[in-house]
């Protein structure tokens, strides 16, 4: 028998006074604990405790989530009334911006016709409104109406008889019409779904098989004097426009020196930029670059007469490859090195593209969504096409010729907007192969601006339909096999350049506000939310980064759908403005790393004796002379203000309109589509999106 063990005091803090009976728990097998309990209602005094331990935990989490609450309402109060006062600043006061000057007649009409919606819809939504407070919804119980209008005798005054034939005129015209149209669109948009997921799809391919462009044997370093290494004369051509971007770095191109000639392609009208780019020119030139400085008077052909000027240069004729770049690439140092070798052995290779990188993706909220859209451009559709296809619109710089491919088709011509384009297809017609590097990349600059953007979209919309009538007839009657024509003919021009900006302006941007007032024709749920959220989805796999702005990228893309209608349309009707050519503007930000090592670089070497002391002098130094001879100019230069773009804000009235006539349908998810889809647009309309002018 085990002596017992009085542990009572044990449960004591101090030794004081115990409350109730103790009772003691002997155990006659020693392998087990002895324990004392002083009453029933202690043993239960730490669970008491714990639950009122989590009685104070929720209490404190329920106040953190109404704090959050309470701060997302504020943050959605702060941006409500930040842009009403934007509204009532830009589009009342007329503060710090001014009217958009659309000189298109197509311009005009398709804002007068959007105009006349609005218009329509405001005195529809008044209308609708009427009828609902006095209970005349009856589209809302049946699907056959004609078996709920009612009769004569139920009609309550002339307003309700105008009423129900109202309903009675949509249901029979109207409604069929705008679901004919609606479930043409849908189709139009599954079938670019599919083009789309192919593409991706064929990414993937690519990405896990590890399928690159191959070089059939490497190039010997440049200072083996190897008779057999592949340095092939090489002439590199830079168009530009009132652009003061650095030719820093297209300047120092790993290249033998005797095998290279850089031709400054200018078309300024301004002659203080004339002035930067000549002393730059001539610096390099000092430094033993072989460049040529050009300038035309007279600008004619834009961008594509520049190039075909400079290639009927007599001393073209020595240069078996041509190297185009834009102002604002800055190439690296071996790019000639990786692309130049791709035409050896390969004498059906006319065109090496390189991929594109940016400086500025991260600038602001417009060029963070461009990147998406150029990201899956460059990672998916020029990358699976150059593989399966050896076919790709060339992206007018970063890329090298071979100059008997120009040659042989017809060189650069000046008939569209889209020379780059235009010179590509006429090559592939002619069976000259491409090849695509997605591993060469060049750095560039994103327009910052929206109206740089737009402009930029509309001269990227129009060509291409200006291509597409002039090159057609072509097309059908080149040597190309069946597969390759309706490649070209069906996917290239048809899809992707005319078929996506039209269905998107039309279904999301008319027929689905107009099915709010007429509901008998509806677009299914799917439509709105599931298909374009993995259609942007599907965008976005080429650079994961973006994934936080895929609804903001697909609400804009909507929205940038009415400059990419208009510009089709213009270029498939040959309209004026479809011959526009105007040089996207760019804040020189590709060039400042360039300008400033160059400077550094510079301001160490004054001490030292140099040969060429005249040339000291940097683009950035000049930029600074610049600077100086505009500020003791007596006529400052004008100050830039935003814009206001009537198109995009009458679509945002036409689309709130209807987001409130939604609202009488009890419509949730069509409801907050329209809201945000206007409120968009409103913001693209009033210029909120991209570089705020000061």
């Amino acid at each position: 028998m085990v002596p017992g063990i009085d542990m009572s005091k044990w449960w004591g803090k101090d030794g004081g006074e115990r409350k109730g009976t103790p009772v003691i728990v002997k155990m006659e097998n020693p392998n087990y604990s002895l324990l004392e309990i002083e009453s029933p209602d202690t043993a239960f005094r730490a669970v008491e405790k714990d639950r009122g331990k989590n009685a104070k935990q929720m209490t404190w989490v329920l106040l953190l989530r109404a704090h959050k609450a309470a701060g997302c309402v504020a943050w959605v109060g702060n941006g409500v009334l930040s842009l009403l006062s934007t509204i009532k600043k830009r589009l009342i006061l007329g503060e710090g911006v001014k009217m958009e000057n659309d000189k298109s007649s197509k311009g005009k009409l398709l804002y007068r016709i959007i105009l006349g919606f609005l218009i329509t819809a405001l005195a529809f939504l008044a209308f609708e409104m009427f009828a609902h407070f006095n209970g005349w919804q009856y589209y809302l119980q049946t699907s056959n109406l004609s078996m709920i209008i009612p009769r004569t005798v139920e009609i309550q005054g002339l307003f309700h008889q105008v009423y129900v034939g109202w309903v009675d005129f949509r249901v029979e015209y109207i409604a069929p019409l705008i679901q004919f149209l609606s479930n043409f669109c849908v189709l139009l948009f599954m079938i670019q779904s599919v083009d789309r997921l192919v593409l991706c799809f064929g990414c993937f391919w690519i990405k896990i098989k590890g399928i690159k462009p191959k070089v059939e044997g490497e190039p010997k370093p440049i200072d083996a004097e190897n008779p057999g290494s592949f340095y092939p004369m090489v002439l590199v051509q830079i168009p530009m426009c009132n652009e003061k971007e650095s030719i820093s770095a297209v300047c120092q191109l790993d290249w033998p020196k005797d095998k290279i000639l850089i031709q400054v392609l200018d078309d300024s009208d301004d002659e203080s930029i004339q002035w930067l780019i000549k002393s730059e020119c001539s610096k390099w030139s000092q430094k033993g670059v072989n460049i040529i400085y050009r300038h035309r008077l007279v600008r004619t052909g834009y961008k594509a007469g520049n190039l075909k000027s400079a290639m009927n240069c007599d001393y073209v004729r020595d240069y078996e490859f041509v190297a185009i770049f834009d102002a604002d690439f800055q190439p690296k140092p071996d790019f000639l090195q990786q692309t130049v070798p791709h035409f050896e052995g390969k004498p059906e290779v006319g065109l090496v593209q390189a991929r594109w990188t940016f400086v500025n993706k991260d600038e602001n909220l417009l060029t963070r969504l461009q990147y998406i859209n150029l990201c899956f451009h460059f990672e998916v559709e020029q990358q699976v096409n150059g593989v399966y296809l050896s076919f790709f619109g060339f992206n007018g710089t970063a890329g090298v010729w071979r100059i008997k491919a120009l040659e042989d088709s017809g060189g650069w011509l000046e008939r569209t907007t889209v020379e780059d384009m235009d010179i590509a297809v006429r090559a592939h017609l002619n069976g000259w192969k491409f090849v695509y590097l997605n591993d060469v990349r060049v750095l560039c600059e994103l327009p910052e601006s929206y109206e740089a953007y737009r402009k930029q979209q509309h001269r990227w919309h129009s060509g291409p339909m200006q291509l597409f009538r002039l090159c057609l007839p072509a097309i059908i009657s080149s040597k190309l096999s069946s597969l390759k024509k309706a490649n070209l003919i069906l996917l290239f021009f048809l899809l992707r350049k005319l078929i996506l900006p039209f269905y998107s302006f039309t279904l999301f941007c008319i027929i689905l506000p107009l099915t709010m007032f007429v509901p008998e024709a509806e677009l299914p749920l799917w439509v709105i939310c599931y298909i374009p959220v993995f259609m942007s989805l599907l965008n976005i796999l080429p650079s994961p980064s973006s994934f936080p702005f895929i609804v903001p990228y697909l609400l804009f893309e909507n929205t940038m759908s009415v400059t990419k209608f208009n510009a089709m349309i213009s270029g498939l009707f040959q309209l004026g403005s479809s011959y526009e050519w105007i040089v996207t503007k760019k804040a020189g930000r590709s060039s400042e790393p360039d300008l400033v090592a160059m400077e550094e670089r510079e301001t160490k070497a004054m001490n030292q004796p140099q040969l060429f002391r005249g040339a000291s002098d940097s683009g950035l130094s000049e930029l600074t002379k610049l600077k100086e001879h505009q500020d003791a100019t007596p006529n400052p230069a004008k100050k830039k203000t935003n814009k206001i773009y009537k198109k995009e804000l009458t679509l945002a009235f036409l689309l709130l309109t209807a987001a409130l006539r939604s609202l009488l349908s009890a419509q949730g998810v069509h409801f907050y589509f329209l809201l945000f889809q206007g409120v968009t647009f409103l913001l693209v309309g009033l210029d909120l999106i991209g570089e705020q002018m000061s």
